[in-house]
């Protein structure tokens, strides 16, 4: 069984499941629990802030919430439904997801497109793959990013809350956001999202138009 057919798998079995079950079930993906672990240890979840596990747009669930709970509690972090770490819920969440918009979303990091539009190395996110974790890769690309200034950035407030959105370079036809949001009025922004950008003009005239409102299913 391939790995993508394992995280179907286990997706569906915990999704179906609750509580203790579905951490169960967590544990047959024995490489995504210990890049969890990993994360933890690490601090990584401190690095992004919090997102919602319902899709703003349709109302959709994002991630089924016996899921959304054991990753959570996999990751040491409290976290009450919808609401949850936006890194966790990014990468691993994005991996578990069922089909629709958050199950297309496992492709930012299976395929090809975010990697070029960020001048790395095709493969570049495939969890299983290579160095360091999922997020610890995804991370340093948000925040190399994010530092950058790309080539467009955009700065506002959201219900008084300092927002920072940047656009990447274009590299062979593809591009990269990172969008970060800080937790309160006052504190700096921490990391929501990383995605790719196939096009940018789109993007650029929405957050030209109407910058002052949270995105990318940011809390």
């Amino acid at each position: 069984m391939g790995r993508v057919e394992e995280l179907e798998q286990t997706a569906a079995a915990a999704s179906e499941s609750a509580g203790g079950t579905a951490a169960e079930a967590l544990t047959a993906l024995d490489w995504l629990t210990a890049s969890v672990d990993a994360d933890r240890t690490a601090g990584l979840f401190g690095r992004w802030g919090l997102a919602t596990a319902i899709d703003a747009r349709t109302g959709e669930d994002l991630l089924a919430q016996p899921l959304f709970d054991a990753l959570h509690d996999r990751a040491g972090l409290s976290a009450t439904w919808p609401i949850g770490n936006a890194g966790l819920l990014q990468t691993y969440g994005a991996l578990l997801a069922p089909g629709g918009a958050e199950g297309r979303n496992r492709e930012h990091w299976l395929g090809d497109g975010l990697a070029t539009g960020l001048g790395l190395d095709h493969g570049h996110f495939i969890p299983w793959e290579g160095s360091g974790t999922l997020l610890a890769r995804a991370t340093e690309a948000a925040s190399v990013l994010i530092a950058s200034g790309g080539e467009f950035s955009w700065y506002s407030l959201a219900e008084g809350r300092a927002t920072r959105a940047v656009l990447s370079h274009e590299h062979d036809g593809s591009r990269a956001l990172a969008y970060a949001v800080a937790p309160a009025p006052g504190t700096s922004p921490l990391l929501i999202a990383l995605l790719p950008v196939t096009q940018a003009e789109p993007v650029r005239r929405d957050l030209d138009d109407a910058a002052s409102r949270l995105r990318w299913n940011a809390a």
